[in-house]
């Protein structure tokens, strides 16, 4: 098959890696010309995936009209708070693709939208309608350029079962497990929410508080993100599920982790500011928290963690006295 990644971020060069391993004719987009030129050259992304070795086959370029040119689908790895200008930039291009594969993890800051739902509209302003699939799970990127296995979900609309599972088939491999479901909306928010809960990990692994402090923001916080799934429409289930607890748990427990990292320097005092003019790599939950904060009001749901979150990121708030406010708020039945 003919597949076009938009985005050479880790994610997105690891997927071209198991991609091509696995017989298909990969083409990698990248935003910067200079450094893709350089990717490109060398074979190398040290600045996104230190270490790993792109295959000669895999066609790296800057120019999207040449990468979209007769693919037959595009997965889409571009940060969520860059999807709307990477993809307006090249909306007729994508016009006549089969379909897309969103692959971004947050909601967009600015409208709270879900990056399929930020595809659409861009698709629409160029009078275009594309069918559009989401694919997330457990899958850091260092891991899957090594080949090592890993299990992810693609979801797509109920209308779009027979896509879902041919894609499904085409994209699985050896070492990446595709699994299929037909919640979209709960998928995609799976993905957003378990970055912001993340960072209520990282934050405590900061504090230095241990692993059962940790395990009660896991706990606490795939709860808080099944609340918000089903106030906006999904199924609880989803949320426990690959693309929830599955994800939640490998961001927030290993050392790739970038939101999990990006609290943990939070946790140790760091400012936002300062992590952010020190690295490269996209934490999106420091972004999607306040996106999902602003929603949970206008739901009229509890989200303590990302509330948490939210007053440490934004607010000024002492990670110390954050905890110290969720450990002495009201007593309540664990099911509530």
């Amino acid at each position: 098959m003919k597949v076009t990644i938009l985005g050479n971020g880790g994610f997105g060069t690891a997927l071209a890696v198991v991609l091509c391993r696995a017989g298909h004719e990969v083409r990698l987009w990248g935003h910067d010309p200079t450094y893709t030129e350089e990717i490109a050259r060398t074979r190398r992304n040290p600045r996104y995936l230190p270490g790993a070795i792109l295959p000669d086959a895999i066609a790296v370029g800057h120019d999207a009209a040449r990468a979209l040119h007769g693919t037959e689908v595009v997965l889409a790895a571009v940060p969520t708070q860059h999807v709307r200008t990477t993809l307006s930039g090249m909306a007729a291009d994508l016009a006549g693709s089969p379909a897309i594969v969103s692959l971004s993890k947050g909601l967009e800051q600015a409208s709270g939208k879900r990056p399929s739902q930020v595809i659409g509209e861009v698709l629409s302003a160029v009078g275009a309608r594309v069918p559009i699939l989401v694919l997330s799970g457990p899958s850091h990127a260092e891991e899957l350029a090594l080949g090592l296995p890993a299990t992810v979900v693609l979801a797509g609309e109920t209308e779009q079962e027979k896509l879902t599972a041919a894609l499904q088939a085409s994209l699985s491999t050896p070492e990446l497990r595709v699994y299929r479901n037909a919640d979209m909306l709960g998928v995609e928010l799976c993905g957003a929410l378990k970055n912001v809960m993340a960072l209520a990990a990282g934050i405590a692994d900061g504090l230095g508080f241990g692993d059962n402090a940790k395990a009660a923001v896991l706990a606490r916080g795939v709860v808080e993100m099944a609340r918000f799934g089903v106030a906006e429409g999904a199924r609880r289930d989803t949320f426990y599920g690959l693309a929830g607890v599955g994800d939640l748990a490998v961001t927030a427990f290993s050392r790739h982790g970038r939101n999990r990292a990006f609290g943990e320097r939070i946790g140790r005092g760091e400012s936002v500011d300062s992590i952010l003019a020190t690295t490269r790599k996209v934490a999106e939950g420091v972004w999607t928290a306040s996106a999902v904060r602003q929603r949970a009001a206008r739901l009229g749901i509890e989200m303590p963690l990302c509330e948490a979150v939210c007053r440490v990121l934004y607010g000024g708030m002492p990670p110390r006295a954050a905890v110290t406010e969720l450990m002495a708020r009201d007593y309540k039945d664990e099911a509530h």
